[in-house]
C-alpha cells in the first residue's frame, strides 16, 4: 500500500487475527493495525496523516531517509569482478550496480 508517497510493510498475526504494519519510507516509528484489509487501509492512511500533522505541529520535517546515495560493503573479490564486468559492458560500476538492482526488483 502507498499513500502520500509512503509505503506500508504489512504482516499478519494469525494468533490475534490482526494485520499490522509500519512505514517503510522513514526511520520514524509509525505503526498501524487493523482486523480487516479495509480497516488496515484506513489505519494506514490515518497513520500517515497523523505523522505528517505531528511533524507540522512540532516544526520538524518528515523523515525522508533515502538520499539516493548508498554505501555498500562487499568482499574484495566480488568488488573486483563487478568492476571488470562493468568495464566489459562499458559502464561505470555505479551504473552496473543500479542496473543489477533494477533488474532484480522489477
Amino acid at each position: 500500500m502507498t499513500y502520500k508517497g509512503y509505503t506500508a510493510v504489512i504482516s499478519y498475526d494469525d494468533r490475534d487475527h490482526l494485520f499490522n504494519g509500519h512505514l517503510a519510507d522513514t526511520y520514524d516509528d509509525v505503526y498501524f493495525e487493523g482486523t480487516s484489509v479495509e480497516a488496515l487501509e484506513q489505519a494506514f492512511r490515518e497513520a500517515v496523516d497523523d505523522y505528517l500533522a505531528y511533524c507540522e505541529e512540532t516544526g520538524r520535517a518528515p523523515s525522508k531517509p533515502f538520499s539516493g546515495r548508498l554505501n555498500i560493503r562487499m568482499a574484495a573479490d566480488l568488488h573486483r569482478r563487478a568492476h571488470i564486468a562493468a568495464r566489459r559492458k562499458g559502464v561505470s560500476l555505479n551504473k552496473f550496480i543500479i542496473e543489477a538492482i533494477h533488474k532484480e526488483i522489477t
